[in-house]
């Protein structure tokens, strides 16, 4: 029982990357916390569903509708949705009506439903549109830089373009990236050390918060189906 997985980055600047997924005998799944958007199409029994889908701040237990598969964009940090605010998005979602194999209905208008090499081009249309927006300070302050206005400017900004707080931001990043390391066969003290944890018990305790595994489970590839591609194939 697994979720199938293939994700490929973006050279777009509004997709951080694209992804598939199949389910074989899986109902439920330990879903991860997560800071982006997400525009996702899956096909069941013969019918097509779409959605969008809000920021995770916590991990949880989330049905898969079995024998589906899915195609997804991953947007990227600071991108929102002109019909609807990313706070109300939190740990939710929206589906998207009047959805077919061919088509789906977003913002008023209708859109070709995407396969995962036309992911790119389906965002450069909503951008044309008005439909995505972005907030370029969110880019801007995860690289690092030092934005010309105040803190309590950037934090209400960086509120406003996620739904989170930065340090929420980082830290889910931060918790999502130790994963990923440690499923490839990272010891957990190379974890602590390369993305500067206080110590193993901090790393254990943002595993569980947010991702929903022991560092020991993520090597092995133990606990069932989770949404986020550890132990899975990447491609370029």
């Amino acid at each position: 029982m697994r979720l199938r997985f293939e994700t490929r980055p973006s050279d777009s600047p509004w997709v951080d990357s694209v992804w598939t997924c199949s389910s074989e005998r899986v109902t439920t799944m330990t879903s991860v916390a997560g800071t982006r958007l997400g525009l996702v199409f899956w096909q069941q029994d013969g019918a097509a569903y779409a959605a969008v889908t809000g920021p995770e701040t916590r991990t949880g237990t989330a049905p898969v509708p079995e024998g589906a598969v899915f195609t997804g964009i991953d947007l990227a940090v600071g991108t929102s949705l002109r019909m609807v605010s990313t706070a109300d998005l939190l740990d939710g979602g929206v589906p998207l009506p009047d959805t077919s194999r061919r088509t789906f209905r977003l913002d008023g208008a209708r859109w070709e439903t995407p396969g995962p090499d036309d992911a790119e081009a389906l965002v450069e249309r909503l951008v044309r549109a008005g439909v995505l927006d972005r907030e370029p300070l969110v880019a801007d302050v995860l690289r690092g830089h030092r934005p010309d206005v105040s803190q309590r400017t950037v934090e209400r900004r960086f509120r406003a373009a996620t739904g989170l707080t930065r340090g929420a931001v980082r830290q889910i990043e931060r918790a999502r990236t130790a994963a990923r390391l440690l499923a490839a066969g990272d010891q957990a003290a190379d974890v602590v050390a390369k993305l500067n944890y206080f110590d193993e018990p901090h790393l254990a305790r943002a595993l569980r918060t947010y991702v929903g595994r022991t560092a020991r489970q993520l090597r092995e590839g133990a606990g069932g189906a989770i949404a986020l591609d550890v132990d899975q194939r990447r491609t370029s």
